[in-house]
């Protein structure tokens, strides 16, 4: 490691220690240290996943279940092939149950950096930056499942003790990474929702005073309020700090209609998309700041001829971000087929037993993320007229009474009970069925989505940056 690749803000841009400009390109790992139902299959939430398999399996077996799904998730060869894109960027999303217990709070577990020091010096090795992100933390963040969030309730900001923990957490991350080059910085807080806009930016400083009494150097990415689209609140920017949105087109959901076209009622072409961009960045457009957008991309369909059109709904996308110098991860890295561009493979030992819990899934529409409501359109269309006869003007935040009832029903009253089926499917197994289930995930075994890399290649500005 070269202590010139240590990477600060200046102006608009990011430059190493020799001042030369870098712009970082690269994907999300989402679903390895934070897991996510749609990325590996289970329903529900990670905690309640875990929970359910510990009992299925016991303790070691658990143990042994969970490591080797970490370790071979991500290897030598994923940075290797990464690399070969031309891109130079991992975010790392973690989940704060790796490194605190919750019967054990402010005792951090050294174990928990095991995997995580071992992927950062993995794309280290391989000119690849690394931001780590903590996408789960502890109260939740935000309403929904990608925070571990078993309610739909954002704790976080109304309890000071789990805002005690995450500041002491990112006390030890702090330490640990200090002076690393090849750390591009941290994102302390993924997707925040804050529903009284009172606690966010007080919090922020205090994670900011924090982290920068005990790692001075690195750049801290900051984002918006209401899943990093919200920044009317922020006020004079901070120094060595990025902010950073998230820039999710509507007609790559997986509900999204043709493009250009309608989808959930709004006309979208590539116009739109740089409007929603440049209002998503205007903060950091109108202070002449550098754009980082920590998140957006197509879901996949199957269908040849609407993944063709995803395709040029990110194609646009990168081409703004590149004629706005704007630093990009898109989502996401590897999954089961629904948005990476690593995918286990449909025959692995791994899809192959999970296949029977992904069809009821798909047809209770139970992944928020990644299914529809199509399938029980008999349940979900009586709520929703309901609650438009009865409550009209209820607009729960962070995202209005639709989002609320899908989350509600969806991905909590129909997915819990599906927590304890999933697990049951590896009642009995040995430890090499172990260890074969998850060498479905490894790089060599997996399927790669051909056209998503190569549009990625295309954007991924190794000739004009040197990296």
């Amino acid at each position: 490691m070269t202590g010139d690749a240590l990477l600060s803000v200046r102006g608009s841009t990011l430059v190493d220690r020799n001042g030369t400009t870098v712009v970082l390109r690269g994907f999300g790992l989402g679903g390895w240290m934070n897991m996510e139902n749609f990325i590996t299959g289970y329903p529900a939430n990670e905690e309640a996943h875990r929970r359910s398999v510990r009992r299925v399996l016991g303790e070691r077996r658990y143990h042994l279940f969970f490591d080797r799904f970490l370790e071979y998730f991500f290897t030598e060869e994923d940075a290797r092939y990464i690399a070969s894109l031309g891109l130079n960027l991992v975010r790392l999303p973690i989940n704060y149950r790796h490194f605190e217990d919750d019967m054990r709070p402010f005792e951090i577990d050294e174990s928990g950096f095991r995997h995580l020091d071992r992927v950062v010096d993995l794309c280290a090795r391989h000119g690849i930056y690394t931001i780590i992100d903590l996408h789960a933390l502890p109260g939740y963040q935000n309403q929904h499942w990608h925070s571990d969030n078993p309610t739909h309730r954002a704790l976080l900001w109304q309890h000071k003790h789990f805002q005690d923990r995450t500041v002491h957490l990112w006390e030890a991350i702090a330490r640990r990474y200090r002076g690393n080059p090849w750390v591009a910085g941290y994102n302390p807080i993924n997707e925040p929702a804050d529903p009284s806009e009172e606690m966010i930016m007080p919090f922020y400083a205090r994670l900011y005073e924090a982290i920068r009494a005990h790692d001075p150097d690195h750049v801290i990415f900051l984002e918006g309020n209401r899943y990093s689209q919200d920044f009317h609140i922020f006020g004079e920017p901070w120094e060595n700090v990025v902010y950073t949105n998230h820039d999710y087109a509507l007609p790559g959901f997986v509900d999204g209609g043709p493009y250009p076209g309608v989808s959930r009622g709004t006309y979208v072409d590539r116009e739109v998309l740089e409007e929603t961009f440049r209002r998503r960045s205007a903060y950091m457009l109108e202070r002449g700041l550098h754009v980082w957008v920590g998140e957006f991309g197509p879901v996949y369909t199957g269908d040849p001829e609407a993944d063709a059109m995803r395709y040029r709904v990110l194609r646009d996308q990168l081409e703004i971000y590149r004629r706005y110098g704007a630093s990009w991860a898109v989502w996401l890295y590897k999954d089961i087929g629904l948005q990476g561009v690593a995918c286990a493979a449909p025959d692995s030992a791994w899809m192959r037993r999970v296949e029977p819990m992904l069809r009821k899934k798909a047809r209770l529409g139970a992944d928020s993320w990644g299914g529809t409501e199509e399938g029980i359109t008999e349940v979900m269309g009586p709520i929703r007229e309901l609650f438009a006869r009865e409550f009209p003007d209820y607009a729960p935040f962070p995202f209005g009474a639709p989002r609320d009832i899908q989350e509600l029903v969806r991905h909590i009253l129909l997915s819990e009970p599906m927590v304890e089926e999933f697990a049951e499917l590896f009642r009995g197994v040995t430890d090499e069925e172990i260890d074969t289930l998850m060498r479905s995930f490894l790089f060599e075994n997996c399927r790669i989505r051909t056209p998503l890399a190569e549009v990625l290649a295309e954007h991924s500005g190794t000739a004009a940056h040197g990296r």
